[in-house]
């Protein structure tokens, strides 16, 4: 007997952006007894979170993504959350389309100077290792600004450029504001698992249990390294259009960079 074969080897994709709590995102919406995460097989994939497919993997071939992500059930909805994807060209969404046609999609946005610098600092500490992470620090000097075209600062804070791209394709988008994450985590669950297709009412009581363990835990933390005030500044100048491009388009306030920088409306 032939098994029909999927309508989309992700079902659930998330899109980013990196530094925006989406392994957190990705933590709470796998305590669904229907999400089904791949094996991890670093270092070939990212943990069982990111598939990296369109950037790391797309030489294995569409089969090779197809198998990764098939669940051993076929009612449960696969999951994708690799940041990296924001960045994709036209060309690749159209790819991603077509293998991915009814696809969940969801981005989260984060103010673009903070994100920058927790991004900043998770290279840093990548490229430093941990046994130095005391040493570091993010000065103002050539090696910042080769350090953000290394972590593409500017491509992955291009929010409505990469945005405008998937639209083209994913009529369906769910928009996240990060902070809305941090100040009423509960009720961006409510819509996270409403746009995948879930219930939290009807979870059974051991994964209601795990889905509540879930929203209290903090996945990934950035080292907080010390960061040169000429850098905020910087990333400010770099930076400040991207955020009010995304604020008028989104109909969103990002407050977050203020805690950074003494900047008056």
């Amino acid at each position: 007997m032939s098994v029909e074969p999927r309508q989309n080897c992700a079902d659930i994709l998330c899109i980013g952006a990196q530094k925006a709590s989406t392994s957190w995102l990705h933590h709470v919406i796998n305590a669904h007894p229907k999400a089904y995460s791949f094996p991890n097989s670093k270092p070939i994939t990212s943990t069982n979170k990111e598939a990296h497919f369109w950037d790391w993997n797309r030489k294995r071939g569409v089969d090779w993504y197809r198998n990764l992500l098939t669940p051993p059930d076929p009612e449960l909805l696969s999951l994708d959350f690799t940041p990296e994807y924001s960045m994709m060209s036209e060309a690749q969404v159209k790819e991603c389309k077509e293998i991915n046609p009814t696809a969940r999609v969801i981005y989260v946005l984060r103010d673009p100077v903070v994100r920058a610098i927790s991004a900043l600092r998770m290279h840093t500490l990548w490229r430093m290792g941990k046994d130095r992470e005391k040493e570091a620090q993010i000065e103002f000097n050539d090696d910042l600004i080769n350090l953000i075209k290394h972590a593409k600062i500017v491509e992955m804070s291009s929010y409505m450029a990469n945005y405008l791209r998937w639209a083209k394709y994913y009529d369906d988008i769910l928009v996240l504001n990060y902070e809305d994450i941090l100040s009423s985590p509960a009720e961006v669950m409510a819509r996270v698992y409403s746009h995948c297709g879930f219930d939290i009412g009807s979870m059974p009581e051991d994964a209601r249990a795990e889905f509540d363990k879930r929203m209290n835990k903090r996945v990934w933390a950035s080292v907080p390294y010390p960061v040169k005030t000429e850098v905020l500044y910087f990333l400010h100048g770099l930076l400040w259009q991207k955020r009010e491009a995304a604020e008028r388009h989104f109909d969103f306030r990002f407050t977050e960079y203020k805690g950074f920088l003494d900047i008056a409306d």
